[in-house]
């Protein structure tokens, strides 16, 4: 069974920030996120092969969203703190040998829906696992060959759970959010709208694009002349959120089995990162996955 486990970088950075020690190196750098990284990274590493010299191959990617790197702001500013540990940790991705996507224009979302989609129509994998918390590539699911896993809580949701949740298809998940909002992004929906509704009516129509004029044809929608006008009167804001939350996944990207297939750590390269992150404790845990 070939499986595949395609990473959101960003998420992990700023989860090792948040969920390990602060610490600063000998030359006063903050490097307590890369850190922990490096050990979560290991952990999935471990998780994909017994040992590290296990002649079944791994496939495993990680993508990160722009992360420029800052430039003064307030020493004890998380997000002047962790931009500053970015570079080191796009190292510490490639010292572990993991292949790297680093985005420049566009989002570390849009690689990894790129990669799922490509991965998903290669009949050599069997499935493919998205390592985020990050809701928006709930979009990418599809039954349980693309799934989405929440490593913090070690929670599979496939397309069973989804709808199960959601009442929609996974497919139709920016149509959901043009009409239900998802504050916490920023995305408002059309008030007056609830998830009942929404699941109710992209059931029966699809996409927001496809729902009727004719209020007569809402005639199974509770409220439907509430509803209907609110729709009619926020259709083109509907639209432009459905766009936003929608995900590229046609980025050029090297999403081949080959490309994303491990190859070992790079010593030479983790020996450097290790000592500028001060993470020594790194290499016992190496060491025992290679005895």
């Amino acid at each position: 069974m070939t499986k595949v486990h395609l990473v959101d970088g960003t998420f992990e950075l700023f989860r090792c920030f948040h969920g390990t020690p602060r610490h600063a190196n000998v030359d006063g750098e903050e490097v307590g996120a890369v850190r922990g990284l490096l050990h979560t990274l290991l952990s999935l590493l471990k998780g994909l092969k017994a040992r590290s010299d296990d002649a079944t191959p791994a496939y495993v990617a990680v993508a990160f969203d722009p992360l420029p790197a800052a430039r003064g702001g307030s020493a004890t500013d998380p997000g002047t703190l962790i931009r500053r540990q970015s570079a080191l940790a796009l190292d510490a991705v490639r010292s572990l040998g993991i292949p790297l996507w680093p985005m420049v224009r566009f989002q570390a979302d849009d690689a990894l829906a790129t990669g799922a989609r490509k991965l998903d129509a290669d009949a050599q994998v069997n499935q493919v696992v998205i390592c985020t918390t990050d809701t928006d590539l709930f979009q990418c699911i599809r039954a349980e060959r693309v799934v989405v896993l929440d490593r913090i809580r070690k929670a599979i949701t496939d397309e069973a759970r989804f709808r199960e949740r959601y009442g929609v298809a996974p497919w139709q998940f920016p149509d959901y959010l043009a009409l239900v909002g998802a504050p916490a992004k920023g995305l408002p929906g059309v008030p007056g709208w609830g998830p009942k509704s929404a699941a109710r009516m992209l059931a029966a129509h699809g996409r927001v694009e496809s729902f009727p004029c004719d209020t007569a044809a809402w005639r199974t929608l509770p409220r439907r002349h509430q509803l209907a006008a609110e729709f009619a009167a926020r259709r083109d804001e509907a639209f432009l959120v459905k766009r936003l939350a929608t995900l590229r996944d046609d980025l050029p990207l090297d999403c081949t089995l080959p490309a994303i297939e491990w190859r070992g750590l790079d010593h030479p390269r983790l020996g450097k990162v290790v000592a500028r992150a001060e993470a020594n404790d790194l290499w016992a845990r190496i060491e025992r996955w290679s005895s």
